[in-house]
């Protein structure tokens, strides 16, 4: 027989039952103050570490739920006593559970500090001001865009013979996009891809965006306008002649 192996083995379910029980408590209590930090703190994700004489307790929350509690002491190492991975140690969930308390009383002085921190908070503010004025400027310069653009789109469509087409130049040195469907223009782009929409489907742009890109839009219909009279000049010496 080999030495020892007549010895009985102690069972272990009874500390492990008396730990899962110590555990599903804290879990329990510590998950009510994870709620009270969550509506406090404003967000249903976040952490809290307090101190206390013998080391620093830490409760993180997601969701609002408790996620873990981690006790640091001074000298050791540190226990997680609620986890969403492995249970602690017995030994080690005794040693934090000795100053289980002292963290709780460390969590109520902090909320204990808070009580009136709001009271001299001035709550009249200035009111702002309204920026309608604004938007109405921005939108009677967009509605002149538009209105040139499309007749810009109509003659283009009338001389291009394609549904889709676009206008491009540089300005400024800055990319200016204009594209039709039929004879309405769809967009005016500046910037690229990635620029800032002038004209779209979407909502309008930034009033300081117009007014950054208002004053080079002239030399956009220019460099338009010198096009067509390319175009039409090139074409007028173009002689058919048509023998009968």
């Amino acid at each position: 027989m080999v030495e020892g192996t007549e010895l009985d083995v102690e069972s272990a379910e009874d500390a492990a039952e008396r730990r899962d029980e110590v555990v599903a408590r804290v879990t329990d209590h510590a998950g009510r103050i994870a709620r009270e930090l969550a509506v406090l703190q404003g967000g249903d994700y976040g952490q809290r570490a307090f101190a206390t004489d013998a080391g620093e307790w830490t409760l993180k929350y997601e969701a609002g739920a408790i996620q873990y509690l981690r006790f640091d002491p001074r000298s050791g190492e540190a226990v997680y006593v609620v986890s969403t991975k492995r249970p602690p140690d017995p030994e080690a969930l005794a040693r934090a559970m000795a100053d289980y308390g002292a963290f709780v009383e460390a969590y109520n002085a902090h909320i204990a500090s808070l009580s009136g921190v709001l009271d001299d908070v001035d709550v009249e503010f200035p009111t702002p001001v309204s920026t309608e004025s604004v938007a109405a400027e921005r939108d009677r310069v967009l509605d002149a865009i538009r209105e040139v653009c499309d007749e810009m789109a109509a003659q283009l469509h009338r001389y291009d013979g394609t549904d889709y087409g676009t206008f491009g130049t540089r300005v400024s040195g800055s990319r200016w996009e204009l594209k039709r469907e039929g004879s309405v223009a769809s967009y005016l782009r500046v910037g690229g891809e990635g620029g800032i929409y002038l004209l779209s489907q979407y909502g309008p742009p930034s009033a300081p965006d117009v007014r950054n890109l208002v004053d080079d839009f002239p030399a956009f219909v220019e460099a338009y306008n010198d096009e067509v009279r390319e175009l039409e000049g090139g074409l007028s010496a173009i002689s058919v002649r048509i023998e009968g």
